[in-house]
């Protein structure tokens, strides 16, 4: 229990001149003018709160302190010779300097009081008053850090040295994780000190065998020769190999040389690992470890980005004559003799026997076997597929397999669609619905076609094929509608294609499409806007819209009155094309009562300065 400070008076103390009187008001007041330095003490916010509630505990009536004057608060500087110093918690000074510098009026109450119910700090003060909660030993005994002898490097000796810790820890997990009575790094019966060097100063240093190495390596049989091992006055012999690209690398390398299966302990690290130490057996000529490093690489899966790393590594070391050649069979742009004439042999009439190579012949045969699939949503899929791969194929010109198709390739898969589908168009339409699938079914392959040969911008035949179609379109109103409206998609497509600029053919040739399709396509928008999911009709209306629009304008007004006919009887299966009938009726009759306006007269005035 606190005693009162006029029940018991406090021993005096010699105080300097320049703090104030030790009274009521000391549990709040502030420091003197001068800022504390650096080595100063601060007291925590609990000690002055029981400070104060010893002065007022005595005489639980007394009346609050006054607040001080301006003045009391002013002090001199403290004398030089003074060793006494006293500390005051962070929050009054701060209270402190803000009267000092007018801040605040000096006629304000006081900051409040802690609270004096506790008796110790809660874990709010501490974290607001961090800084005077901190050891004061930390302070006292807190010197200025040695200049840095590298000024314009400040962490390269501490990231040296952290990476010298960290490859001892990781060649101590290797030894560690040796079988028993391995004697890899045995200092007890090693007779070679071999000190591994790397060109970015790590060093190591291993206990290895003169005879293992030897026995391993054609390197180390002719540098660490019985000559040179009788010239050797003591043991161990000490050997450095200085500028290795990789110590851990060359660590698992003389590793191997211990194991008795080292197949079995390639397995367990990744392509890059084994790389890495297929390079240095190499360097070293540790011909089991090349060996074995092949065998991995052959057998194990990678990742695509370890082709080309694979493919490089394997060109530079030149180990064709040690079994990288099956190696690279992975990686090569060159197909095998065996794969092209097994894909000729199962796609002869894909494109009409043309001798091409062997990369547009499996274009081709993928080609093939998509078009003529059973399972629709494998189909979907491998379309995507296939579409990505002649994209890329496409844009590399000579890519992942080494060809590209030809525009005579893809049209005689389009015709061989077409001549399907106008088999199965007659017999549907002469009553035979056996197959009537098949014409949904031809004409998506048709469509799927149609949109390659539209992005690589060689559709312009399909279209005048299309076009040219008619005894086609004679018995598309014999076929039910729930089998035919695929074929409109073509037509569709077409269309899309010319209004965006995507198919460029004469005029002959876009009168002739719609002359030949377009009643079809009527008959057809209303179950296509029902059955098609994801139909853009805005695109279709449009694409429509400026087709008509390309041809004279006599056509165009044929076309369009016949279509203002059909949309007030069909109305939503109709398609709207309400904006080139807009634009036709603009060209036809606005532009011709207009007088033609003049182009501006271009005036030029010469002016002449008497020199």
């Amino acid at each position: 229990m606190a005693t009162s400070s006029r029940s018991r008076p406090h021993p005096k103390k010699p105080s300097p001149s320049h703090l104030l009187p030790h009274d009521d008001l000391s549990s709040w007041s502030c420091a003197p003018h001068s800022a504390p330095s650096s080595n100063s003490h601060f007291h925590s916010p609990s000690a002055a709160a029981a400070s104060s509630s010893s002065a007022r505990g005595a005489d639980p009536m007394e009346p609050p302190p006054q607040p001080l004057a301006a003045s009391s608060y002013a002090s001199p500087n403290p004398p030089a010779s003074s060793s006494y110093t006293q500390s005051y918690p962070s929050s009054y000074t701060k209270f402190n300097s803000a009267l000092n510098a007018g801040l605040l009026n000096p006629m304000s109450p006081p900051p409040l009081p802690l609270d004096k119910t506790r008796s110790s700090p809660t874990l709010f003060d501490m974290m607001a008053n961090e800084q005077d909660y901190q050891p004061r030993a930390a302070a006292a005994h807190s010197a200025p850090a040695p200049p840095n002898p590298h000024p314009h490097h400040p962490l390269v000796p501490a990231r040296s040295m952290d990476r010298q810790a960290m490859l001892q820890d990781r060649v101590a997990e290797l030894i560690g994780s040796c079988s028993p009575g391995n004697q890899f790094n045995d200092a007890a019966s090693s007779d070679v000190r071999l000190t591994l060097s790397s060109r970015d100063g790590l060093s190591l240093t291993l206990c290895v065998h003169r005879h293992i190495l030897v026995a391993h390596s054609r390197f180390f049989a002719a540098k660490l020769s019985d000559r040179w091992s009788k010239q050797q006055r003591t043991l161990p012999h000490i050997v450095e190999i200085s500028d290795c690209d990789d110590v851990e690398v060359y660590v698992e390398t003389l590793r191997l040389m211990y194991c008795k299966d080292l197949r079995r302990r390639l397995m367990r690290e990744d392509v890059s690992k084994v790389l890495g130490i297929l390079k240095v057996s190499a360097a070293i000529v540790f011909d089991a470890g090349v060996l074995s490093c092949l065998e991995y690489l052959e057998a194990a899966p990678w990742a695509e980005d370890d082709d080309e790393k694979v493919a490089a590594l394997l060109t530079q070391l030149h180990l064709e004559n040690s079994g990288a050649g099956e190696v690279l069979k992975r990686v090569s742009l060159e197909l095998t003799p065996a794969v092209v004439t097994e894909v000729v042999e199962t796609a002869p009439n894909c494109n009409g026997g043309s001798n091409v190579g062997g990369g547009e012949e499996v274009l081709v045969r993928l080609l093939q076997v998509v078009l003529e699939g059973k399972d629709e949503k494998a189909r979907r899929e491998m379309k995507g597929l296939v579409s990505k791969m002649l994209r890329e194929n496409s844009a590399s010109r000579g890519g992942a397999i080494g060809g590209d198709l030809r525009k005579e390739s893809l049209y005689t898969a389009c015709n061989g669609c077409l001549s399907l589908l106008h088999e199965q168009f007659v017999r549907a339409a002469g009553g035979d619905q056996s197959e009537v699938a098949q014409i949904a079914r031809q004409a998506d392959n048709l469509h799927w076609m149609l949109d390659i040969l539209v992005e690589r911008q060689i559709a312009e035949d399909f279209l005048r094929t299309w076009a040219m179609q008619s005894d086609l379109a004679e018995i598309h109103g014999k076929v039910p509608a729930i089998h035919r409206y695929e074929v409109s998609r073509v037509t569709t497509r077409l269309f899309v294609g010319v209004g965006k600029g995507q198919i460029l053919v004469s005029k002959e040739a876009r009168s002739q499409l719609l002359s030949t399709w377009l009643e079809p396509f009527y008959e057809d928008f209303g179950w296509m806007r029902r059955a098609c999911k994801g139909l853009d009709r805005h695109l279709i209306e449009d694409g429509l819209s400026n087709t008509i629009l390309t041809l004279p304008l006599a056509t165009q007004q044929e076309i369009l009155l016949a279509w203002f006919n059909r949309f007030l009887n069909s109305g939503e299966d109709c398609p709207n094309i309400q904006r080139g009938f807009e634009v036709w009726w603009r060209r036809a009759f606005w532009k011709r009562s207009a007088e033609p306006e003049q182009p501006p007269r271009l005036r030029i005035t010469a002016i002449c300065e008497n020199s």
